[in-house]
């Protein structure tokens, strides 16, 4: 029996156990033929407000909920803080400092910024919100249309783009409809486009390597 890994083949790729087929058109296309989009949202320091402010962003949330008749999957990612090119570009500042006193005080604020360093990790938190969109439960489609298009939806959307587009619109309806919810809210956010996404996901599932590569934009991939 031909061992693989010693022959240096490669079976499997990491790719077949995702759920996700294909990224396009700023959307995330999964294997069950369903789609989603993801939405960049800010934060706000909800301890700061005061007491009427944080009852009128809890009912703005409330009403947001209330407005939503899908579900919706809101994602906090937390990475710690990589500003060790941030420190090189102060001290490169620095050195070109020709003004003494500026140059002793981006020096101060870089000890500074090493001691906070020194004292915990810094940690980054990144919110989302994924907006999905599944054919199946479009009431209006006949059910044994669209229990023929679910056995090989991925396919079925590779093959016909028109049907791509048609599920793409409805989902651009709801993720304008969330977008516009969080905004009455007082949160700012932005849909990731294709790029965004492939970059997420690679930075999510490569941590270690991503730190290191940065990923070629996907206008310039070419595919043999």
């Amino acid at each position: 029996m031909e061992n693989k890994l010693a022959s240096g083949k490669i079976k499997n790729t990491t790719q077949q156990y995702l759920d996700i087929a294909e990224i396009r058109d700023n959307t995330l296309i999964m294997r069950d033929g369903t789609l989603r989009s993801v939405v960049l949202v800010s934060s706000i320091n909800f301890s700061l407000k005061s007491e009427d402010e944080q009852n009128a962003i809890i009912y703005a949330y409330v009403s947001f909920l209330n407005n939503i008749d899908f579900p919706m999957q809101i994602v906090v990612q937390s990475r710690e803080l990589d500003i060790e090119n941030y420190i090189l570009s102060l001290k490169q500042k620095a050195k070109e400092q020709t003004n003494e006193l500026l140059k002793i005080q981006i020096t101060e604020y870089i000890q500074y910024i090493a001691e906070l360093i020194s004292m915990g990790k810094i940690m980054n938190k990144r919110f989302y919100v994924i907006v999905p969109y599944n054919p199946l439960s479009d009431k209006k489609k006949n059910f044994f249309s669209s229990l023929v298009e679910s056995f090989k939806p991925a396919s079925l959307i590779k093959m016909k783009r028109e049907v791509f587009l048609r599920r793409r619109e409805k989902l651009t309806r709801r993720t304008e409809n969330v977008i516009g919810g969080l905004s009455s809210i007082g949160l700012k956010s932005v849909e990731l486009d294709t790029q965004s996404l492939i970059e997420l996901f690679y930075n999510t599932y490569n941590p270690t390597t991503s730190a290191n590569e940065k990923l070629v934009d996907v206008e310039k991939l070419r595919v043999a």
